[in-house]
């Protein structure tokens, strides 16, 4: 299929664009149980789209891929993408999504399974994630056990045959056109059990490392977004690939930035003076200081937007705007002096009352004269 005749990824999934990595995983998850080739027994279209399905998932679910995909379309995929054409592919490649699940069966006998994933996370301030960052970041990773080679068996010997599940490592009960296929209870899925256990990882097959590496952070990353590190989680106990590490980045709230999406909100205090004459103040950017026009006669909250200001997209797209908001500063206490210059002021405004002022004036006379809401 070319790129011009391949459907939307985001329609395939029928998922928004803004859609979270975890939203997308779930709409997979559904998509794939509908048309889950041994639910459609010779059904082509549900076959077709089950296919269609996984090609979306293995692209959004990566942010490098969905990045590109993003930007470009299918042709920022070409020579890079993967495209499934045989099932056996798509359950090679997700066999996570569906270990365990209501399907039972293997198309290709025992299938290795991948590695555990890794969860850890990470710490930046909004500047770090405005400009994106080359995070060092430590997390526990298994690792095999020299002793056992990885078996958990004393010295390295052999296992014996599961009893319960026959080696399989699964136990399939079935239904009519389903089939329900669980982990065996006793070898917990390894289909063999230990018959005396190594003493250096007590059965377990594996010892816990401290591991460090570094993770680059993407300009305009928000709260609670993930990276996903394919490749560096648990590795397989059964020679398959290793799980990948999901780094979950926690950005601190900014003491002048109230970060809504990929735009800022700065509150700036003004005075009256500034307010009602006007002039020149220095308000804080992403990129520093920098002097703002205030025009005369500004009114109390009103906002100044500094276009693509605000905080880059971490797909590429416009950036965000600065909001500033502008919030006149009353002083709670006055000087003397202040006190006097004020009080000048007052007389001179009820000497020179502003054509609002007047109008409001004259509609609050005929309030009083007579109150009903009827005419008001």
């Amino acid at each position: 299929m070319s790129t011009t005749e391949k459907r939307c990824y985001y329609e395939i999934l029928r998922v928004e664009r803004t859609a979270s990595t975890d939203e997308i995983s779930v709409a997979y998850r559904q998509l794939a149980i509908q048309f889950h080739p041994d639910k459609n027994p010779g059904n082509d279209k549900a076959i077709a789209q089950f296919k269609q399905a996984a090609e979306a998932f293995e692209v959004l679910s990566d942010v490098e891929k969905r990045s590109r995909y993003d930007r470009y379309g299918h042709a920022g995929l070409e020579g890079g993408g993967h495209q499934f054409n045989d099932l056996g592919d798509i359950f090679e490649a997700f066999g996570d999504i569906f270990g365990g699940g209501i399907f039972g069966g293997s198309r290709r006998g025992a299938r290795t399974r991948r590695g555990g994933d890794i969860e850890c996370s990470t710490t930046i301030n909004l500047f770090e994630a405005a400009k994106g960052i080359d995070k060092k970041i430590s997390f526990t990773r298994r690792r095999s056990c020299d002793d056992c080679r990885g078996n958990g068996s004393a010295n390295g010997t052999s296992l014996d045959t599961c009893d319960y599940c026959g080696g399989q490592g699964q136990v399939i009960q079935s239904s009519g056109i389903l089939r329900m296929q669980t982990t065996c209870p006793s070898c917990h899925g390894a289909g063999s059990t230990i018959r005396e256990r190594c003493t250096s990882c007590r059965g377990e097959g594996y010892l816990q490392d401290t591991v460090e590496c570094d993770v680059a952070i993407p300009a305009g990353i928000d709260d609670q977004m993930r990276i996903r590190l394919g490749g560096q989680g648990h590795p397989s106990s059964h020679g398959g690939p290793a799980g990948d590490l999901y780094c979950l980045v926690h950005v601190e709230e900014h003491p002048l930035f109230n970060r809504q999406g990929n735009h800022l909100i700065c509150r700036v205090p003004i005075t009256y003076s500034q307010a009602a004459l006007g002039g020149t103040m220095d308000i804080p950017t992403l990129d520093g200081p920098e002097a703002l026009e205030i025009n005369a006669g500004t009114q109390a909250g009103e906002v100044i937007t500094l276009s693509r200001r605000g905080m880059p997209d971490p797909r590429g797209r416009r950036p965000g705007d600065l909001h500033v908001q502008l919030d006149i500063d009353v002083p709670a206490k006055l000087s003397e002096e202040q006190e006097s210059l004020i009080r000048e002021l007052a007389k001179l405004e009820d000497s020179n009352v502003t054509p609002h002022r007047e109008s409001f004036l004259e509609k609050l006379k005929g309030y009083f004269v007579n109150p009903s809401h009827e005419n008001h």
